[in-house]
């Protein structure tokens, strides 16, 4: 087995961070991932995902991938949700291991360190968050959702909803795009034969702004989601290549 070291010797590093009306948080931001980037033993670039902000979160993120080359960002046309602006970043990401965080700082950068030694035994490794600091109404509904996800699936993971993740791009960039396709994360990586590490991490109050998620979106739309995902596991396939030719350059 190769030793997490040899391993991480050959890799680099792209954190996704997508972003949607985030102005309040995203200087903050900014600061506790320079924590990270300055001790991260892997070339790391930083992708905001911009998901058609309607602040001023757009021009904050011009001004910070112009004033330090560890950043980087892409916009999208228009609002069009979590799971999108997700596969985008999975899409435009070129580095051999792909982390995602949300920019609230509810999560801290800091805690992928700990994730890396889990690499390569397994090809993704998933935060729980142990002592969540969020409002009653926000843990109970997103307990009743990870708890019917998991009845329905058996997928195992104990929070899927944990916005601190590194998967490896060949797992990542299979996974298909569909609505509340960031809720099944685990599941799809599994699909494809992965294997998944679950690791407690820090969880803060919510530094600046509100969150875009309430009772509806955390509680009926992941039911319908798991149903969703229930359909594509049925009908998922893998392949191996066996054997093939010499491949030919042509002048």
């Amino acid at each position: 087995m190769t030793k997490p070291a040899a391993f991480l010797a050959q890799q680099t590093f792209t954190v996704l961070v997508p972003v949607y009306d985030e102005e309040e948080s995203l200087p903050q931001f900014v600061v506790e991932m320079n924590k990270f980037l300055d001790q991260s033993p892997l070339p790391t670039t930083v992708l905001f995902v911009n998901d058609g902000s309607k602040d001023g979160s757009l021009a904050l993120l011009r001004d910070i991938c112009r004033q330090d080359t560890r950043y980087e960002f892409i916009s999208l046309s228009e609002n069009k949700g979590l799971s999108t602006a997700i596969k985008a970043g999975f899409d435009y990401c070129r580095s051999t291991l792909v982390g995602y965080i949300d920019s609230d700082i509810q999560t801290s950068p800091l805690d992928f360190l700990k994730f890396f030694e889990f690499l390569p035994e397994y090809d993704m490794v998933n935060g729980i968050r142990a002592k969540r600091q969020d409002t009653f109404v926000k843990k109970m509904s997103s307990k009743i959702a990870n708890t019917v996800r998991r009845t329905l699936i058996n997928d195992g993971i104990e929070d899927t909803g944990c916005p601190l993740k590194i998967i490896k791009i060949e797992y990542a960039r299979r996974i298909p795009l569909f609505h509340g396709m960031h809720r099944f994360l685990g599941a799809l990586v599994q699909l494809q034969g992965g294997r998944v590490k679950q690791l407690p991490v820090q969880h803060f109050p919510r530094f600046a702004g509100t969150a875009k998620y309430n009772l509806w979106n955390r509680a009926w739309k992941p039911l319908v989601d798991t149903f969703g995902f229930r359909w594509i596991r049925s009908r998922w396939k893998n392949y191996e290549i066996g054997e093939q030719s010499q491949l030919k350059i042509k002048n």
